[in-house]
């Protein structure tokens, strides 16, 4: 099993980074090699993404929820990951953004990819590109604002 934690300081308020996130179709705008992630409903999304050169194909569940705090997910089958994203609050338009995913590496590509770090860089680029793509509007393209209790 391998586990990723990654942070980012964002320049906006808290829930203007919270509401972007839960904008889960818009993934691909940010997240390399992510092709599509298709919301069924409020806790299932279908993901395709290209993982190592091979494309992969797996719904996920939200576990968690809590606007402005926390979303939580678990891959329905072995092919993706499971994890949380985090926001805290710095300040009134500062917001830390942190990434916690485990995952179980298939192959010997992945695997070597996963001891090397490749990994954790490629979820560090996406939150730079996050980053990137929240400060240059300074505001969400739209936000979902309801709870999901473990």
């Amino acid at each position: 099993m391998t586990t990723i934690e990654e942070s980012i300081e964002i320049e906006v308020p808290v829930s203007v980074a919270y509401n972007q996130w839960t904008q889960f179709e818009s993934f691909p705008r940010f997240m390399d090699g992510v092709e599509r992630v298709e919301q069924k409903t409020d806790t299932r999304l279908h993901w395709v993404a290209e993982i190592g050169g091979t494309k992969r194909e797996w719904d996920a569940e939200i576990t968690e929820q809590h606007p402005d705090h926390r979303v939580a997910w678990k891959a329905l089958d072995h092919e993706g990951p499971s994890g949380v994203v985090t926001f805290h609050k710095l300040d009134d338009a500062r917001t830390r953004v942190m990434v916690q995913m485990e995952y179980e590496p298939e192959g010997l590509k992945e695997s070597v990819g996963s001891l090397v770090g490749v990994d954790d860089r490629r979820v560090k680029g996406d939150l730079e590109s996050f980053k990137q793509l929240i400060e240059s509007t300074g505001r969400e393209t739209g936000g979902w604002r309801g709870n999901v209790e473990n």
